[in-house]
């Protein structure tokens, strides 16, 4: 239980980048468990935060697509899984500063993706990754660095 009870400040006392003290979003489409996260600015898009045990557990699984808004940031996390999911994702790896460290782009239901050095992880529904249907959700890998 060591994981769900650790604290959002870094070992010098201060606040980490991803966590913002506003919370609950104006959208009533997003579902009731998001709406209740604290939300963070990251990349331009302000996000709702994982920040306990179920929250990162679930992230956006079992939610429909116009459930999820923009996505979901994951906070001191390397590796996610897609079980659950309803459509392709595209993976976000952020680095220390909040900045991308790696992208996968449509990775389907059913996978589990990670990236060595990554300390959060931005969860966005893929543009074309709706389930089932006339998805193209190949789960392209794309490990290399973004510029």
């Amino acid at each position: 239980m060591g994981v769900c009870t650790r604290s959002p400040l870094r070992p010098g006392g201060e606040r980490s980048w991803w966590l913002r003290p506003r919370y609950g979003m104006a959208s009533r489409t997003l579902a009731p468990r998001l709406r209740r996260l604290p939300l963070a600015t990251t990349l331009g898009l302000e996000v709702p935060v994982a920040v306990g045990c179920r929250a990162r557990l679930l992230g956006l699984s079992r939610l429909e697509r116009a459930e999820v808004g923009v996505g979901l940031l994951i906070p001191r996390c390397a590796s996610v899984h897609t079980f659950g999911m309803r459509f392709a994702l595209d993976l976000v790896f952020l680095d220390g500063d909040g900045q991308p460290f790696a992208v996968r782009h449509e990775v389907p239901p059913r996978r589990i993706a990670s990236e060595r050095g990554a300390v959060a992880v931005l969860e966005l529904p893929a543009p074309s990754g709706d389930l089932p249907g006339g998805s193209r959700a190949e789960g392209g890998e794309i490990g290399c660095p973004v510029p």
